[in-house]
């Protein structure tokens, strides 16, 4: 690791001088926020990324009963993000209107049926339509999370808290990897129904199950928490970051075109959104095509390719939380995001040397996914550091509606490149060449002595 990584622990601009250190009663207090918070928020976002990815469980039988081909399951996969970019900035600003309640109890309630409703796919066309309709349901809920989640710490700790919601990823992948298998294989032919659909059936009735109880979980900020006393409201306030901004979080501010073009005329933005474009297309290449790669290290059983997931999927969840954290404690992002993203492509790019150990093969994913993964709890700890005020709703969902453009573009080409090609080596090369470009953009995009406002 660099040493400006320690070097650059006081003047790193996401991060404040006194992140180095908190008082005790700081602690406690985050301590207190974080379990009632965090833990319904996590499963809620794991079972919204299973939704999301299991359909690269379902390719290993849905593509050969329906007769779809890989370019095809790409397109499918793809059209997911055009919905999701379409309605992702509305929903943030929504959020911001509206409040985090009611917010997150729609898109899950319309996800979950959306997602339940998969299973009655039978043709290009009704697996298309699912698709974008899943994206359009789904939109604001990940830039909500992170919006939601600056109501309530401040920037010292968002690295880790990012964190273990990524971790959700890893985690979603793990119990697609145990849960999805066994639906598929030991669920086919119950009531003359295909594994695939009741896996989607399955996986998708959580969803509306969590929508309901968000409606008497979630506060919408601090201010209406009742579980805190009012001099911890107080503190909470008078800590985060965004105490001085414009208008207090939490509370149902009009916003309108003036937060969104102020976003819209902020130049970093659109570094961000290109950081995170080429991040994602390394991240959702492991979530969508795990199974098929694994496929081709040799293994062909299916519940085995689906166990196999697992550890990729594990590691990588244990990983990014340690990196993340190590750099809160550090007090440095930079560093740490290009270590990552850099080692990242590295990785991705051993993957196309084929080894014939599988052992080797199943190292060099896993270590991958560590690293890619890692990468973006750092990462969103960064633009939140620059967006404040009326502008962050519209800000960070701008640049995660832009970045996640890669789910439009990345399975449909990857698609198109293994149909073409019989494999996915060019592909690799692309997501390395993206990682090393992400990692240097941020290097010199974001000064490390600029303070933070």
């Amino acid at each position: 690791m660099p040493q400006s990584i320690i070097t650059d622990r006081a003047s790193d601009p996401t991060l404040a001088p006194s992140a180095v250190a908190s008082p005790t009663s700081d602690d406690l207090l985050y301590r207190k926020v974080s379990w009632r918070v965090i833990p319904f928020l996590f499963v809620c976002y794991v079972v919204s990324f299973l939704d999301r990815i299991n359909i690269g469980f379902a390719q290993l039988q849905m593509k050969h009963d329906l007769g779809f081909s890989d370019a095809m399951y790409g397109l499918g996969a793809a059209i997911f993000y055009v919905g999701y970019v379409l309605c992702e900035v509305p929903s943030n600003l929504l959020l911001a209107r509206f409040g985090a309640r009611r917010t997150f109890m729609r898109i899950m309630l319309l996800w979950g049926v959306a997602s339940t409703c998969m299973m009655f796919v039978h043709t290009p066309t009704h697996f298309y339509a699912l698709r974008f309709l899943l994206g359009v349901f789904e939109a604001g809920f990940f830039p909500g999370i992170v919006l939601y989640l600056t109501y309530w710490f401040p920037q010292r700790r968002r690295a880790a808290v990012f964190s273990i919601f990524f971790a959700g990823v890893a985690v979603a992948g793990v119990l697609g990897g145990l849960v999805s298998g066994w639906i598929m294989r030991d669920m086919g032919g119950v009531l003359g129904l295909e594994g695939w659909r009741w896996m989607f059936a399955i996986e998708g009735l959580p969803a509306v199950l969590l929508g309901l109880m968000a409606a008497f979980w979630l506060v919408d900020g601090p201010e209406q928490a009742r579980w805190l006393s009012d001099a911890e409201k107080a503190h909470l306030l008078a800590q985060r970051d965004g105490a001085t901004l414009d208008q207090p979080a939490g509370k149902h501010v009009k916003t309108s075109s003036h937060s969104f073009g102020a976003a819209l005329r902020n130049p970093r933005v659109y570094l961000f959104a290109f950081i995170y474009f080429s991040l994602t297309c390394a991240s959702l290449t492991l979530n969508f095509w795990m199974p098929l790669m694994i496929r081709d290290f040799g293994v062909h059983d299916l519940l085995a390719i689906s166990l196999y997931t697992v550890i990729p999927n594990a590691v990588g969840a244990v990983g990014l939380m340690l990196i993340a954290r190590r750099s809160d404690r550090r007090g440095e992002r930079r560093w740490h995001f290009a270590a990552c993203t850099i080692g990242g492509g590295v990785a991705l790019s051993l993957l196309t040397l084929h080894l014939a150990s599988f052992a080797a093969m199943m190292a060099i994913l896993s270590l991958a996914a560590v690293l890619i993964f890692a990468a973006l709890p750092i990462f969103w700890a960064v633009p939140s550091a620059y967006l404040t005020g009326k502008t962050a709703a519209a800000g960070i969902a701008l640049i995660s509606s832009i970045g996640i453009t890669s789910g439009i573009v990345s399975p449909w080409a990857i698609g198109l490149i293994k149909v073409h090609t019989g494999s996915m080596d060019n592909a690799l090369y692309v997501l390395t060449a993206l990682l090393v470009a992400s990692g240097v953009a941020l290097l010199m995009g974001v000064p490390a002595a600029q303070k933070m406002r």
